[in-house]
């Protein structure tokens, strides 16, 4: 009897320590933060921030779907505004990628886990003016501005164990490599791919493949499903030895302690003289005034300095004013 209780004690102890091991690996826990949990807030006056409200994407003062990767931004940025603007309580904010909002949400009815989404945001923002060009020649916007830029760069482990010195090394053939996929990520389709293809490595590296979530080639170059913020997760877990990423956020991963680091990669081949994040008001949106006081808000030194805060490069004067579409187009 003795015996069985002893044995149970230790089953007991054994199970406990593997579910701390589980849940203290950081690559485990991640798992729950490929940036899904920060892809819809709502920001209330006072500081609290809500999860996941997709409601509120119909009734807040304020309602905003932008490019997913500016997530980090966020809380400083809508904190800062709220102190300037308490009158402005509750502001929706959605960042995933561009081409998804466009397509998925604004130019016909989309739901996120389930439940229907407004179509009518009081502010857009992509990586690409031809989104927002969309939009002109739909009706649906009328004027733009360029508020920020970032420029591309490759994510390896903390250490760079396979020593990784440039964007050429992607296609060796000794590495496994992770992509934003072609599909929905504007961070490939208008800029990633059009490096490869400035590299003469583009069919190499890629096979010139069409799809996400997906082997483009077997074993070497993986899509990612929905956003380049799975990298650090295959990363870690051992899945790939490099991503091509946004400068921004490997800046973020290590700020949360993963430990990754970056390979820059030179111009003119990161895109900085061509990655400009241009922003407008809907024309059917809610919130009229507020979208525009959150422009101005934006072209101020305060909230260009909270943008640099997390890697990303400022606007000029002339970049911040408001601009009537449409606006040249990016190069494809």
């Amino acid at each position: 009897m003795l015996l069985i209780k002893n044995l149970r004690r230790v089953l007991f102890l054994l199970t406990t320590l593997m579910l701390v091991g589980m849940f203290s690996n950081p690559v485990l826990a991640a798992k729950k933060d490929v940036g899904k949990g920060h892809d819809h807030r709502t920001f209330n006056a006072g500081g609290k921030i809500d999860y996941g409200n997709i409601g509120d994407s119909y009734t807040a003062d304020l309602s905003m779907y932008l490019a997913g990767n500016q997530f980090m931004v966020m809380e400083d940025l809508i904190g800062a505004f709220q102190k300037h603007h308490p009158e402005i309580k509750k502001i929706f904010v959605e960042t995933i990628p561009p081409g998804q909002i466009l397509k998925g949400q604004i130019l016909k009815q989309g739901k996120i886990a389930g439940k229907k989404i407004a179509m009518n945001p009081d502010l857009f923002a992509s990586v690409n003016v031809n989104h927002l060009n969309k939009l002109y020649s739909k009706k649906k916007m009328k004027q733009y501005m360029i508020y920020t830029h970032n420029k591309l760069a490759l994510e390896v482990l903390e250490g760079n164990p396979k020593n990784i010195k440039g964007p050429k090394d992607l296609a060796r053939d000794d590495i496994v490599v992770t992509l934003p996929n072609p599909l929905t990520e504007g961070i490939f389709k208008f800029y990633g791919s059009k490096m490869l293809k400035m590299l003469g490595i583009y069919e190499k590296v890629t096979n010139d493949a069409k799809c996400k979530s997906c082997w483009a080639i077997k074993d070497k170059t993986w899509f990612t499903s929905r956003h380049h913020r799975e990298t650090p997760l295959r990363l870690l877990a051992g899945q790939t030895d490099v991503g091509l990423v946004w400068t921004t956020e490997i800046i973020y991963q290590r700020q949360i302690g993963r430990k990754v680091e970056a390979v820059d990669i030179p111009a003119p081949y990161n895109m900085a003289d061509k990655v400009a994040y241009a922003i407008g008001a809907m024309n059917a949106g809610r919130n009229a005034k507020n979208a525009k006081t959150f422009l101005a808000f934006l072209a101020t030194d305060e909230a260009q300095d909270i943008y640099a805060k997390h890697g990303f490069i400022k606007a000029t004067k002339k970049e911040l004013m408001l601009k009537n579409l449409p606006a040249k187009k990016s190069a494809k």
